[in-house]
């Protein structure tokens, strides 16, 4: 089977975390991408999970969330922006 050379680049810092983790378990970094490709390949996708959701949710996600629970129980949830701008001006006056 013929070898193919793959190249991509990286932040500096990150390699050399990346090739001690690799050295403490006994492998290059080469080895480590070699393995990551064949799993991607045995596993027909990606073989690790891939969640967004494990960042936390920021302060203003949570606000518009809150925002928009609050404007669903009060009813004015669907309102069009004629009817939010007209409830600004009389807010206003």
């Amino acid at each position: 089977m013929a070898n193919t050379l793959v190249q991509f680049r990286a932040e500096e810092t990150v390699r050399i975390k990346a090739v001690n983790i690799c050295e403490r378990l006994g492998i290059d970094l080469p080895t480590y991408f070699r393995m990551c490709m064949a799993k991607l390949v045995q596993e027909n996708g990606i073989p690790f999970s891939m969640k967004l959701d494990a960042k936390p949710e920021s302060r203003g996600m949570r606000a518009m969330k809150e925002a928009s629970r609050i404007a669903a129980e009060s009813g004015i949830a669907e309102m069009t922006l004629d009817e939010i701008n007209a409830e600004i001006s009389a807010a206003r006056k």
